[in-house]
């Protein structure tokens, strides 16, 4: 069964030819992605380089409309809000290693550094959890997911 999740609204703020500050970019985020049957994986902003890109204008390319992988785009980020179902099938990717479980609550926080890991959402709601990828040296260790390629 195909779970129905509520679209995730979006603004995206940037300066006129004035220098004005203002809302450039309004409403649910589109680029949307479905995993398996039950997940849901919405890209909301990718930046190509750092320091990124944040000229004055009005007339910016929506960096959340892009198709791209997992993994943030090289020396970029990728910023992503991710449906995970009720006891989803989780799948491990990163690393092949693996010292630990950690159990996430609501407003909890993760700095997670190329480390083996999978989510699972063991509660009986929808978990909703924002991803923010930037990319990093590879360790050369495991079999990292780097690029275009794809986790899922």
């Amino acid at each position: 069964m195909t779970e129905q999740y509520p679209p995730i609204r979006r603004f995206v703020t940037g300066h006129d030819a004035d220098n004005v500050a203002k809302v450039l970019m309004e409403g649910p985020a589109t680029n949307v992605k479905r995993p398996s049957a039950a997940a849901v994986s919405t890209l909301i902003w990718s930046t190509d380089r750092t320091p990124a890109d944040i000229s004055i204008g009005e007339d910016v390319e929506d960096l959340g409309a892009r198709i791209i992988g997992t993994a943030p785009p090289a020396n970029g980020t990728r910023f992503a809000v991710i449906d995970f179902p009720p006891d989803n099938e989780p799948r491990m990717h990163r690393t092949e290693t693996d010292e630990s479980t950690v159990k996430l609550k609501a407003g909890d926080v993760m700095v997670q550094r190329g480390t083996n890991h999978a989510w699972a959402n063991r509660s009986a709601k929808r978990a909703r959890v924002a991803f923010v990828l930037i990319d990093a040296t590879p360790l050369g260790i495991g079999h990292p997911v780097t690029g275009a390629a794809n986790a899922r």
